[in-house]
């Protein structure tokens, strides 16, 4: 079997959804500047409440055998780069090669060892095990040594969700209520916003820990937008709420300042989010920097990429979160890997349903869980149902 064509499929439609999408988003290292303080995200910004329009691509991997192996959704920017840099590297490969392929990709893109470029790796790897699984007739976590298990638990990441005391404690409430046994909430305010940043900090994880009661977990992402000294005041604030992890309270190039963090924390440290392959990974490692890696799926390398992290982490006792860009991708590493070394599954709750609109079986939390597909491959069949316009993107000119 050989590898004929590497196609960019973009679709756009619209997800059905009554009211603001997008209530709240999350600090970032910019807002520093106050006039980035107050913009809106781009792909955050508010709609008119008649539905959210979606543009995804689709990276499809097509065969002489007639199988395709589908990844995404991705963006056009990565799509760009995946199109130009790698598909005249995989035309006429064996696509079920998937170490040789991703070896070839990463050896040829020297300067694409972080950001966009390995982006594109790791949605062409993550297509390529679709494929992989496809032609096998296997779901994919079988073909990675599993299942372990098939029902992971998931966490409620709650990003673009109101963070005012009122809101957030009946949406904590919810997501208690609806299975969940942990549920992650991204922070407003950061070391430029002083006491009273400190202060509305406070209110919201103290009104999170008296929706959801004792038993459910509360983690905090601070998304690379604090320091050294702000986090471990905010971890001796916290303490009495039992927050259960501080996300990225740094820059993730900033490593020996995550080492000072997870030495003076009284809550543990959470990152990777933002580094990129086993080499990124084994940085944070080597130097004890963190105490759960959150490499993600469709950034850092891909599958084939993330089980080598997956592995990584359990030599040093750390166990590996993946970040939630991909449910399904996701769900076949968890499902393949020892229980204490993935113990949890992020479900980016508004993300999430923006990523899988298009596929024709969604993967979501039940009762908390997230339960894997059976069918072959990864379950990333498309539902034509959806498109509301599409096409194929063509770089070769440019």
């Amino acid at each position: 079997m050989k590898i004929t064509d590497v196609r960019l499929h973009q679709v756009s439609g619209t997800l059905p959804f009554e009211g603001v999408f997008w209530e709240e988003r999350l600090i970032q290292p910019i807002d520093v500047y106050p006039e980035y303080k107050a913009r809106q995200r781009k792909e955050m910004r508010s709609t008119d409440g008649t539905g959210l329009p979606i543009s995804s691509v689709f990276i499809e991997i097509e065969t002489d055998e007639g199988i395709t192996g589908i990844g995404g959704p991705t963006s056009i920017d990565v799509a760009f780069i995946a199109f130009r840099q790698f598909r005249d590297l995989l035309i006429g490969e064996d696509p079920v090669a998937t170490e040789r392929l991703w070896d070839i990709m990463y050896r040829s893109a020297v300067h694409g060892r972080k950001g966009e470029a390995m982006f594109a790796i790791s949605v062409i790897d993550c297509a390529l095990w679709d494929l992989r699984g496809k032609w096998a007739n296997a779901p994919v976590y079988q073909l990675l040594g599993g299942p372990i298990r098939k029902e992971i638990p998931a966490y409620a990441s709650a990003l673009g969700y109101s963070i005012e005391p009122e809101k957030a404690y009946n949406q904590a409430k919810k997501f208690a209520d609806e299975g969940y046994k942990a549920t992650k909430w991204f922070v407003r305010n950061g070391p430029a916003d002083g006491h009273d940043g400190i202060r509305k900090n406070v209110e919201l994880i103290r009104t999170l820990r008296e929706a959801v009661g004792p038993d459910v977990e509360i983690m905090i992402d601070a998304w690379m937008s604090w320091d050294v000294p702000y986090t471990v005041r905010m971890s001796e604030l916290l303490l009495e709420y039992r927050p259960y992890w501080i996300e990225e309270p740094v820059m993730p190039d900033k490593i020996d300042q995550y080492a000072e963090i997870r030495e003076r924390s009284l809550v543990r440290t959470a990152g990777g989010e933002h580094e990129y392959t086993r080499w990124g990974i084994k940085q944070l490692l080597d130097v004890r920097a963190v105490d759960f890696v959150q490499a993600d799926t469709y950034w850092a390398g891909g599958i084939s990429e993330l089980q080598k992290i997956i592995t990584l982490g359990s030599v040093y006792d750390i166990p590996v979160i993946p970040h939630g860009h991909s449910t399904p991708a996701n769900a076949h590493l968890s499902a393949a890997a020892p229980i204490l070394n993935v113990p949890w599954i992020e479900y980016l709750v508004k993300w999430n349903e923006i990523h899988q609109h298009f596929l024709k079986n969604p993967l979501k939390p039940v009762n908390g869980l997230i339960t894997v597909s059976d069918r072959p491959g990864l379950d990333m069949e498309l539902d034509p149902a959806k498109f509301e316009t599409e096409r194929y993107l063509d770089f070769s000119d440019l």
